[in-house]
């Protein structure tokens, strides 16, 4: 039986399922994802997978010889990156990824350079990004638009894969597989993300980092979820209906210092002023819910302290030297992750483990 495919279905009809019913949308025969667009899409095997993919390529990266091979993995295929949203961190995370597979890179990261300036739509923008790439990343503060371009292209007959680098205050994907790889890395040693108590701190309303890695989390038995935050930036209701309808057990506090010590790992977040109207973020005090130095003898000595960055004042420089700080791996853990993700989305895997096994193992 073939996968569902986006030109089997309406876009109406394709906008208006349910999260879960999108996924099967966005595979290949063997599981593997085709376009990377929600968090919702990822069931625990796949993202073992994923993770045991990335530990590998990392692995096979350290020698010049593996370098090499990787490299030539895709050196035949092309990726755009289109970013109308700014960004440095995930954009050059993107970047590095596709170079390691050998891919070449296109991009546009400023929509005034566009013809968009002479009233093209971003739909046929990306329309004409697809004639030239075999990939399309893309960054956009337009919810829902990453799939709405999965969907168009399927209907003209070419299915470009798209991977959702961000959208909107929903969604950010990949984010929340780097930052289940850097939960399963720093875990490996005591049994894994399973059992483990997420904090989430700060603007969690309009953080899409945490609304899909708190999707995410569901698929790992025993996870408990706190969200920290003042009442106007207190997680929304529908994770929480998520959240319930999975079975999982979870806490909403805006007491911070008292669930510190039960943490195993603590996930900081910034204020989302980019999506204020009238400035409204500035008359929330958020001073309560600053991670300082004194915390850290709160901390377990076995917990970890994350941050998707950038960062402004919710974590105290002083904090970075310590070993429980674990975001600057994370940026890290992003690239390889990413390299991980294209080279499944392309059918690389059996070639690459074949690689590690024959001179790694």
């Amino acid at each position: 039986m073939r996968p569902k495919r986006l030109d089997d279905i309406s876009w109406d009809a394709f906008k208006n399922l349910p999260l879960e019913e999108k996924s099967p949308y966005f595979k290949q025969k063997n599981g593997m994802p085709y376009h990377v667009l929600l968090a919702q899409q990822f069931d625990r095997e796949t993202l073992d997978h994923v993770c045991r993919m990335a530990t590998r390529i990392r692995r096979i990266a350290k020698s010049k010889d593996g370098m090499a091979f990787l490299m030539g993995q895709l050196p035949h295929k092309r990726a755009m990156l289109d970013f109308s949203q700014p960004s440095s961190r995930t954009f050059l995370s993107f970047y590095a990824a596709c170079q390691i597979l050998g891919l070449k890179v296109g991009e546009v990261r400023d929509p005034t350079t566009s013809s968009e300036m002479k009233g093209e739509s971003r739909e046929d923008s990306v329309r004409t990004f697809s004639s030239y790439f075999d990939l399309i990343i893309m960054r956009t503060p337009t919810q829902g638009f990453a799939e709405k371009m999965a969907w168009i292209l399927s209907n003209a007959g070419r299915p470009v894969p798209i991977i959702n680098a961000g959208s909107g205050k929903d969604q950010h994907p990949t984010q929340a597989l780097l930052d289940i790889y850097t939960l399963e890395r720093s875990f490996e040693r005591s049994g894994g993300i399973e059992g483990k108590n997420v904090v989430f701190v700060g603007d969690l309303l309009r953080g899409r980092t945490v609304r899909s890695l708190a999707s995410l989390l569901t698929l790992y038995p025993g996870v408990k979820q706190f969200f920290v935050a003042p009442d106007e930036l207190q997680i929304g209701q529908d994770v929480l209906d998520q959240l319930s309808a999975a079975g999982v057990d979870y806490e909403v506090t805006n007491d911070f210092e008292s669930v510190i010590p039960e943490a195993d790992a603590i996930y900081m977040t910034r204020i989302q002023d980019e999506w204020d109207k009238e400035g409204e973020s500035h008359q929330v005090d958020i001073s309560d819910f600053y991670f300082t130095a004194d915390h850290l003898k709160l901390l377990k000595y076995s917990a970890i302290l994350m941050h998707p960055l950038p960062r402004r004042k919710e974590i105290d420089p002083a904090v970075d030297s310590d070993p429980r700080a674990m975001y600057w791996r994370q940026v890290r853990n992003g690239m390889w992750i990413r390299v991980a993700l294209i080279s499944a989305i392309f059918g690389r895997d059996d070639e690459i483990l074949d690689y590690y096994t024959r001179n790694l193992r």
